[in-house]
């Protein structure tokens, strides 16, 4: 396994030539440098640095910037993710705030304090929740915030010995389980009923006094509303159980329908999916926490409160699970989505969901159209899962996808569908846009039909070919070393 880069394209340190320099910054002559640190805190040998003039390591790192796909370059269809564009004037939003400093005193920072407070409120007007906090630095951590939050309720109650088990559908996100997991459960798998939906007789005769939580997604993985969530969750209370709403595909429902109102207790959000932010990359995101009342007194540590008109940090919270990151949160990721809701507004939230259910129908059935098919071909929301015509798998498609300068949707999850392909086109693309790329899907599959192993050996284009997927996993190479 390695990096295949073309030969005209050579790494910065092939390009490196002793003594070349961008620019020498005062103070860095040998006397200079002894005199300011120490000879003591100085290097014994020169760091293994490519030298190049400052015009070598511009063009270096705007030919890799060509090189990458995302948002800004191309069709991102990324299942359960949420790939969509989010506006420039979001970014100029959090650069204002740029000179604020978290320790900076709580009474010089009313501003950002107001913000962050006006964004919980928006926040559980959105969800039906009673309070919110914005701590959580992304999805899988606002879960883990959530699962700790239900774990000191059932602590409170006495009965934390009793409630050990979180159930989970077999449709569920991989980080589900792997939270409850992590907070000390044990997961148990609920099925899906033949319509994609969970089966509720199923999961009624796993309830009992031994289940925390029930762990959902509404519209699940498959991109289709639990229309039987209100029975599900009066079964789920009724065996005292807590319910808990995996926010990944609020993107279909925001002001259209609350998880509080499906009777959901918690609800996680991605901010730096639903509500804007360029999600991917590893960051930075935000997972805001939203609770109904009777869990309030377990939220993290501290809140923002608004007491005769000013703001000031609540750390007197005697039933809180402490602190769950430092400082308060990802604080641009939060300014960007409240300018994105004042934004929008709720009228055009509800078009966003609207018109992102809209996208994936329309997509869903030009793929249809062209030989996929679709396992579960009910009236799905933002996202729906296909697969290729027999014959073909998911993996090769994706990777003849990347040829033709698209990203390629999820693949091989959820894990019930076979040869899945799961694609959420969001609202921000157009017409045109879906019909290119079910237009191409069609002709990668009429052609890998006729010539599987050209199929099989894509891309042929990219700066890097296809690797061993198993050895790519479990030994990468995440670093270009020198020789």
């Amino acid at each position: 396994m390695g990096f295949c880069w073309p030969e005209d394209f050579p790494l910065i340190f092939e390009r490196s030539r002793e003594g070349r320099r961008g620019v020498r910054p005062p103070g860095t002559r040998d006397a200079d440098a002894k005199a300011l640190f120490g000879e003591e805190n100085l290097r014994a040998r020169a760091p293994r640095l490519p030298e190049v003039d400052e015009l070598t390591v511009v063009r270096h790192y705007t030919n890799l910037s060509r090189r990458q796909v995302g948002v800004d370059t191309t069709f991102y269809p990324l299942g359960s993710c949420t790939m969509k564009y989010n506006p420039r004037v979001l970014e100029a939003a959090a650069a204002r705030f740029a000179g604020l400093h978290p320790y900076q005193d709580p009474e010089s920072a009313q501003g950002a304090l107001e913000l962050m407070y006006e964004l919980g409120e928006y926040l559980k007007a959105l969800t039906g929740m009673d309070a919110v906090t914005l701590q959580p630095a992304a999805g899988a951590h606002g879960e883990l915030t959530g699962i700790l939050v239900i774990r000191a309720y059932h602590k409170d109650r006495g009965e934390a010995e009793t409630r050990r088990v979180v159930l989970v559908p077999d449709s569920a996100h991989g980080s589900n389980p792997a939270t409850a997991a992590m907070a000390g459960f044990e997961v148990r798998e609920v099925p899906s009923g033949p319509d994609g939906e969970v089966d509720l007789e199923a999961l009624k005769r796993e309830l009992g006094s031994h289940v925390a939580a029930i762990m959902l997604t509404n519209p699940n993985t498959l991109g289709i509303f639990e229309r039987r969530i209100l029975a599900l969750s009066e079964a789920a209370h009724a065996a005292g159980a807590q319910l808990y709403y995996d926010g990944a595909n609020l993107n279909a429902i925001m002001g259209w329908a609350r998880p509080g109102d499906m009777g959901f207790d918690v609800v996680h959000l991605n901010l730096h999916k639903t509500f804007a932010t360029p999600h991917g990359g590893g960051g930075p995101g935000s997972g805001p926490v939203g609770v109904k009342a009777h869990l309030a007194p377990y939220l993290p540590v501290p809140l923002v409160v608004k007491e005769n008109g000013r703001y000031r940090l609540d750390f007197d919270r005697p039933k809180s699970i402490g602190r769950m990151r430092s400082f308060f949160g990802n604080f641009g990721v939060l300014v960007k989505a409240y300018v994105y809701i004042r934004m929008l507004g709720l009228e055009g939230l509800r078009d966003a969901a609207a018109k992102s259910v809209l996208n994936a129908r329309y997509l869903k059935e030009l793929l249809k159209k062209r030989g996929f098919r679709v396992p579960y071909d009910g009236p799905t929301m933002h996202e729906f899962v296909a697969q290729p015509p027999e014959g073909l798998r998911a993996v090769d498609v994706a990777k003849a996808l990347l040829d033709e300068g698209f990203h390629p949707p999820t693949i091989y999850f959820p894990l019930i569908v076979k040869e899945a392909l799961m694609v959420e086109p969001t609202e921000t693309e157009s017409k045109e846009t879906l019909e290119a790329f079910a237009e191409v899907l069609g002709r990668i599959a009429e052609r890998g039909l006729e010539d599987p192993e050209w199929i099989q050996g894509a891309p042929y284009t990219t700066p890097v070919r296809r690797l061993d997927e198993v050895k790519a996993n479990r030994r990468p190479v995440l670093r270009w070393r020198p020789d």
